[in-house]
């Protein structure tokens, strides 16, 4: 049996994937493969897999056309994920099975890719539209943590009976095996807040309530703040413009525009109290229930809304100037929310104890079998 693990977009989902790969390793008679597209990828699978304790996975990079070199080349253009995997195809098309934690990787199918099976984990188990788009229906087989994305995918048919498993959330077991035992630069021990923005610009809070943010807790010593924003916010900007916002860290702030602490989850587990907008990392956040605030930069209407269905977990305040007196009161006001926290986190992650990679993997054989049996 022979699996491919495609990696065709940013090294930061490595999290999500990078353990199975490892538990399929250890079964008897496959061989798995590592495929990368992001340059960054060696390096976190090589922290994962000391994490993991191994095994060794053969890693390869991704071929790529001049074509596809020259516009990678030119950073903010993006993967060129497409193009990727059709310089790829034929070798793909070789492998039993084609494990991947972006839906992207569909397209295989229009591109030619017709003898793996597709399986697909998703990097995140959020609430917006756009993690329950048709493509999904494409792959053969979807791990998914909790029964909340299972409920929405049946409903919308993106899956089926036999074509899903519930796994819990593999990048949760993965943090907890990542050595995160560096302290955050902080000189004193004060209650931390972690600021979370989304990249998205229609959904982003971060050019509304940075400034202010910054302005506050400048103002207000008696907090730390970590800016850890999405990983893609920064990736392909220049370097100058990475280090002028690690500038603006102080005693108390903490400006982190892309680390492998921003990917590894150790913000979150420092965090006493969360703000965000729209990103799926809460409900990591919420593992353990702890006070929220979102951030309505754009004033959605959103309570009705089952895209920001995590918005009903702490307050949501739509006013800069609001900001600095919610955070005050995030941590008194945490018991109107505890209840719900608890609920919709178990829904979104499912079971956390220990083995969700294990499960996964004997997810993915036990299908592969019963195919190939059949």
């Amino acid at each position: 049996m022979r699996i491919a693990f495609l990696y065709i977009a940013e090294a930061y989902q490595c999290y999500h994937g990078a353990a199975i790969a490892m538990e399929l390793a250890r079964h008897s008679g496959v061989t798995v493969v590592n495929y990368y597209n992001d340059p960054a990828t060696p390096h976190h699978l090589s922290r994962i897999t000391a994490a993991w304790g191994g095994p060794a996975i053969e890693t390869r990079a991704l071929r790529k056309s001049p074509l596809t070199r020259a516009l990678q080349r030119m950073q903010r253009l993006g993967m060129f994920k497409d193009m990727v995997m059709r310089d790829n195809a034929a070798e793909l098309n070789g492998y039993d099975a084609i494990f991947a934690v972006e839906n992207t990787v569909a397209s295989l199918r229009r591109l030619g890719v017709t003898h793996p099976r597709l399986i697909y984990s998703p990097h995140g188990f959020g609430d917006r539209a756009r993690g329950f788009v048709p493509r999904i229906a494409a792959f053969d087989l979807v791990l998914l943590a909790g029964p909340k994305t299972a409920a929405r995918m049946l409903e919308a048919g993106l899956v089926r009976e036999g074509g899903y498993a519930l796994t819990g959330s593999v990048k949760l077991e993965t943090a907890d095996r990542i050595d995160r035992t560096s302290t955050l630069p902080f000189n004193a021990p004060r209650r931390t807040v972690l600021y979370n923005a989304h990249k998205e610009p229609k959904l982003t809070s971060w050019q509304r309530f940075i400034e202010p943010m910054l302005a506050g807790f400048a103002a207000d010593r008696s907090m730390n703040l970590i800016v850890a924003p999405h990983i893609k916010m920064f990736r392909r900007r220049d370097e100058g413009l990475r280090d002028q916002w690690r500038d603006r860290s102080t005693d108390n702030v903490l400006v982190d525009p892309g680390s492998d602490r921003s990917v590894d989850m150790s913000y979150a587990a420092a965090a006493d109290i969360y703000v965000g907008d729209v990103s799926s990392q809460v409900y990591e956040f919420l593992a353990t229930p702890r006070p929220c605030v979102f951030l309505n930069a754009h004033r959605i209407d959103w309570q009705d809304d089952p895209s920001f269905a995590h918005w009903h977990l702490g307050d949501v305040v739509d006013d800069p100037a609001e900001f600095m007196a919610a955070i005050r009161a995030a941590s008194a006001r945490h018991t109107l929310y505890r209840d719900r926290q608890q609920a919709m986190a178990q829904a979104s992650l499912g079971d956390t104890s220990p083995g969700a990679a294990a499960r996964a993997a004997d997810a993915v054989m036990s299908f592969l079998r019963s195919r190939s049996a059949a």
